[in-house]
């Protein structure tokens, strides 16, 4: 009799097993930040507007080393967010926008910086803090007018990584 309970407890681990091992690496990717108003592209993918790839189900996932100036931080299985043919949706802003992050896992900070084009246009102390589950920034684009794609990063204060989020805006 306690063999067999034996047995099937080391049958039921092997099972098990594999599905830990899908299961478990998607719990921790599933953790980070990204900019959800404006909707960036990943938001946008996330939402069904622009049909995407893998990032559709991770869109706080877009990780990479800092200096990074791509809206898929270096990750090929994220490279559709760099396709400027893909229908992004611009929203209308004046020359003033409010961008939010979304934290899904509040690493401490360093910095926030946004970027059209090569330019940066604002940049924000994270004081390496932790953020709130939301943070929000009002970043000047009065110079930048007409269909523009700026570049939000989030600079994580104790890895040599940052987030990206990339968002198509009517400036103006």
């Amino acid at each position: 009799m306690k063999a067999n309970r034996k047995l099937i407890a080391g049958l039921t681990g092997a099972a098990l097993a594999p599905v830990l091992v899908l299961v478990g690496p998607a719990g921790i990717a599933s953790a980070h930040g990204y900019v959800n108003s404006p909707a960036s592209r990943q938001a946008q993918c996330a939402q069904g507007i622009v049909d995407c790839g893998a990032i559709k189900y991770e869109p706080q996932s877009v990780e990479g080393p800092k200096g990074l100036h791509s809206c898929n931080g270096g990750k090929a299985e994220y490279a559709e967010l760099n396709d400027n043919s893909k229908p992004w949706q611009a929203a209308s802003v004046g020359s003033t926008v409010t961008f939010t992050w979304t934290f899904t896992a509040r690493h401490s900070t360093a910095s926030y910086e946004y970027y059209v084009g090569d330019e940066k246009v604002a940049s924000f102390d994270g004081h390496n803090q932790q953020p709130p589950e939301t943070v929000a920034h009002q970043v000047d684009l009065g110079g930048h007018p007409g269909r523009q794609t700026v570049l939000a990063v989030w600079n994580i204060a104790d890895t040599a990584n940052a987030f990206y989020s990339c968002i198509d805006l009517q400036v103006g």
